[in-house]
């Protein structure tokens, strides 16, 4: 078994970089929806839940990968002010590898994602209000730079071909749905958390508190069970692709099939509890609405039940990832 050098800080980054990615970019989404028609005032909710979440979850994570990168504590250590600034040649170096071009597009998102937020900070804020011009052209900038952010934290890892578990275009597939569901799920939370005049029981009109109801929520839970089977089919596909190769990627593959040292840790947390529980208990509100034109309406302790899970699986695929690719590998090219 190899040492793990990533560990939690590591993690953390490519967790939270892609959730604040997906949000930005299902915000972006929600407000443009609308076309010509405008926004409605249900899109128009989640597109500010979105926004507002959007920033944090990527600075926090580039934070940790900053501090993973070691410069604070040198600075520390050797009383060097000038080392905790040592991050800023991540930037400064600029050049096609992953990790420069990823940087920048990061910084980027990061700065489009804080402007399009602050166009939602009012409390008065509304689809036609002084800030709608610079709100949607984040919004027509966020869609393709939060899916370029949610497809990088994939590709860096994907780039190590001495590591057989990472080097698949799969994974930056697999990376890019999860961070579309779970900004779907951090967005859902919010709404859940704070959303307190838009709730009420499935069969009564929209008075109640203790259930979640409106048509953008109905959009996003049913979008999250598109995502969460698409999650599903990549994962199949991550298997099935690293299989049928010839050497290292098949055998790299079996720490997490059945009787592999993260077998348990990647069915069990990730697929069961992160996958396909949360999508079969949105299943049984969506399905009603789907099919037979019931108001959509899912308990409040519950949407927040299935959002803590999506966030979870989340988290434990990038955290099953990550040790993986390190357990089995380096190998020879």
């Amino acid at each position: 078994m190899q040492e793990l050098h990533w560990g939690l800080p590591v993690i953390g980054y490519l967790f939270l970089a892609g959730v604040g990615a997906g949000a930005y970019t299902v915000s972006s989404s929600a407000l443009l929806r609308g076309g010509a028609n405008g926004v409605t005032s249900d899109n128009f909710d989640i597109a500010r839940y979105g926004a507002l979440l959007a920033p944090i979850p990527m600075i926090v994570g580039t934070g940790m990968i900053i501090f993973e990168l070691g410069t604070f504590q040198a600075a520390v250590a050797n009383g060097d002010i000038g080392l905790f600034f040592k991050w800023i040649n991540l930037f400064l170096t600029i050049n096609m590898s992953p990790m420069s071009i990823g940087s920048w597009v990061l910084g980027v998102c990061i700065i489009a994602s804080v402007l399009y937020a602050y166009t939602f900070l009012s409390s008065n804020s509304a689809p036609d209000d002084a800030n709608n011009g610079l709100r949607q052209k984040m919004a027509w900038i966020g869609v393709p730079l939060g899916i370029a952010v949610a497809i990088y934290t994939g590709v860096m890892l994907g780039a190590m071909p001495a590591r057989p578990f990472w080097n698949t275009p799969m994974l930056a597939i697999l990376f890019l749905i999860s961070s579309l569901s779970t900004g779907v799920a951090g967005i859902l939370l919010l709404r859940a958390l704070f959303a307190h005049g838009q709730t009420a029981p499935a069969s009564d009109p929209p008075t109640d508190l203790d259930h979640s109801v409106g048509k953008g929520a109905y959009m996003l839970a049913s979008s999250d069970v598109k995502l969460i089977g698409l999650e599903l089919l990549a994962i199949a596909l991550f298997i099935l692709f690293a299989k049928l190769a010839i050497g290292n990627a098949s055998e790299a593959v079996s720490i997490i099939l059945p009787g592999g040292a993260l077998a348990t840790m990647f069915w069990g947390g990730v697929v069961v509890v992160g996958l396909l529980l949360p999508m079969l208990v949105e299943l049984k509100y969506v399905i009603p609405a789907l099919r037979h034109q019931q108001p959509y309406a899912m308990p409040r302790g519950t949407e927040i039940a299935v959002c803590a899970v999506i966030l979870f699986g989340g988290f434990m695929l990038r955290y099953v990832v990550v040790a993986a690719g390190q357990m089995t590998g380096p190998m020879g090219i």
